[in-house]
């Protein structure tokens, strides 16, 4: 259960401000007082220790807690507050880190709602994913057992807390397992840290004095983006570690992850289900290709307000769509190759996951990111077109050349496109809507 939350014995430091113990389990205490009386909160989710102390209240005091991006505008913010519904904004003003009072005495039901996380409504307006208490603590102690994460564990971070990555693995982690927490303002080595959550962009901007300076951590994880191979290799060749990838939605909260014992590890391979949960291939083609569909205690109770959305989502015996492209065997776990909607590509017969054609793109030297769409052809019925961004000047035809000596031939851009940036979201997923 989420009672569980060890606000009494952690340690949370966020930029400047330490708080631990007593201290910590005070200030939660005190901000849950002031949360009396009401069913759902919004959370203005800024970087820093009134959101954790908000946060944690709500949980603490049963109170559903809606996180807001800071950065969002005026009208998405404004969607989010009325379709939730909630009654009362919490900003950094509204949290007195000095106030002090006892937890709530009383445990909320485990099956009770715990957070409603919007989505980032690609398809429309967001949706907002009702995530129960026991779906975080089914998720927190799948990745405790998977990584053996314990009280005695440092984690360090730079991650935004109003998403899933940051705020229930990085912030509810540390707080449930009583492990200290150091939440950095930019992503950097920390003394003494024992593990290091970060997305793809974030370790590929660091450089190979800061990856060195991390060699005497025991676990690396990248999650939230795809891991392109360059980055994995050169985090290895300066840090001695291979990072450990995961895998999960807003809607399933993570389901697999990489072990660290785990002998053969490559970009792109994200692990073997959490304990409890179930995971297939529907629709898989010869190769293994398919939609990686889930079940489990780590699942969302649905979308607010959208049972259309809801019903949608979920397959005739119970299984949920996550449109994701997957292959899976026991030996390496599962393997991601983008999505549905925007990565299966139907070229000349052939079905193609967009994301093998960017990793045996990523495999040229020059090549530092890639992205792979369909486009409409009248002999195709679709084009494989690649946007590449490259170190140096290369021709295209090499390129081309690289995906065709790599992988099937009928696999090959038939375009090459050279863009001096992909376009991304705050998470580091690269956004092909933008590139269509």
């Amino acid at each position: 259960m989420l009672t569980a939350l060890s606000t009494a014995i952690a340690d949370v430091t966020v930029g400047d401000v330490r708080l631990r113990g007593d201290d910590l389990a005070g200030a939660v205490g005190a901000c849950a007082t002031q949360l009396a009386g009401h069913e759902r909160i919004a959370v203005v989710a800024t970087p820093t220790m009134h959101t954790v102390v908000a946060v944690a209240a709500g949980l603490a005091a049963g109170v559903i807690v809606v996180p807001i991006n800071p950065a969002s505008g005026e009208a998405e913010r404004a969607h989010v507050l009325a379709d939730s519904n909630t009654s009362l904004t919490l900003t950094d003003a509204d949290v007195d880190l000095d106030a002090r009072a006892p937890l709530p005495a009383t445990a909320p039901d485990d099956s009770a709602p715990a957070l409603i996380v919007y989505t980032s409504g690609t398809t429309g307006p967001p949706k907002g994913a009702v995530l129960p208490r026991r779906a975080i603590a089914a998720c927190l102690d799948g990745l405790a057992d998977a990584w053996t994460w314990t009280a005695s564990d440092v984690l360090a971070h730079a991650l935004p807390l109003f998403h899933v990555h940051g705020l229930v693995l990085g912030t509810l982690g540390p707080l449930r397992n009583g492990s200290r927490l150091i939440r950095t303002r930019a992503f950097a080595p920390v003394a003494d840290a024992s593990m290091y959550f970060a997305v793809p962009t974030m370790w590929g901007r660091l450089d190979g004095s800061a990856l060195a300076a991390m060699r005497p951590a025991r676990l690396l994880v990248s999650g939230s983006a795809a891991l392109p191979s360059r980055v994995f290799d050169q985090v290895r060749e300066h840090s001695g570690h291979r990072l450990v990838e995961r895998y999960g939605l807003t809607e399933s909260l993570i389901v697999t992850a990489a072990r660290p014992d785990d002998g053969d590890r490559h970009a792109g391979h994200v692990g073997r289900p959490l304990t409890g949960v179930g995971l297939r291939i529907a629709g898989a083609d010869e190769t293994g290709l398919g939609e990686v569909q889930l079940t489990g205690p780590t699942l969302f109770d649905g979308y607010l307000n959208r049972p259309d959305a809801t019903s949608a989502a979920v397959t005739a015996d119970g299984w949920f769509r996550t449109g994701d492209l997957g292959r899976y065997d026991e030996a390496h776990g599962l393997r991601l190759l983008g999505r549905l909607a925007t990565d299966l590509i139907k070229t000349g017969g052939y079905k193609v996951g967009a994301g093998e054609v960017e990793d045996a793109l990523l495999g040229h030297p020059a090549v530092l990111e890639a992205a792979v769409i369909g486009t409409p052809d009248d002999d195709l019925g679709e084009r494989i077109v690649a946007f590449v961004v490259c170190a140096e000047s290369v021709d295209a035809d090499v390129l081309v050349a690289q995906v065709a000596t790599a992988l099937a031939p009928h696999k090959r851009p038939r375009d090459v496109r050279f863009v001096d940036a992909l376009p991304r979201n705050a998470m580091g997923k690269v956004q092909k809507s933008r590139l269509r």
